[in-house]
């Protein structure tokens, strides 16, 4: 993974209300939310949730499926994971250190 991606992906998480709409797609896993259902449970506007959709998409972090009426968001396991083993790429100087971050999650 690029530096540039992920500073993208790390400037696109910088803000509360986008790290909990991420953490939420996290949670859900593979199944993924409609923004409907991220609306209600985050308490936002629907267009502040699309805005900040827009901006995750943007960076990679997640995607979208059009399902008949609806669009399903989902995590980008793949992104994320890059951009763990980015930050743990090397760590700790080679010597052995705390769990392999970068391949906890197998979403």
């Amino acid at each position: 993974m690029e530096e540039r991606d992920v500073i993208q992906s790390l400037a696109a998480l910088a803000h509360p209300l986008r790290l909990q709409v991420f953490r939420a797609l996290v949670v859900t896993g593979r199944q993924g939310l409609t923004p409907a259902v991220m609306q209600e449970a985050l308490g936002v506007p629907a267009t502040t949730l699309s805005f900040h959709l827009k901006e995750l998409a943007s960076a990679g972090l997640v995607t979208q499926e059009r399902a008949s009426r609806n669009i399903i968001y989902r995590a980008a396991f793949e992104r994320m994971n890059g951009v763990l083993g980015y930050l743990t790429e090397n760590c700790c100087q080679g010597e052995e250190c705390l769990a392999d971050a970068a391949t906890s999650c197998k979403c």
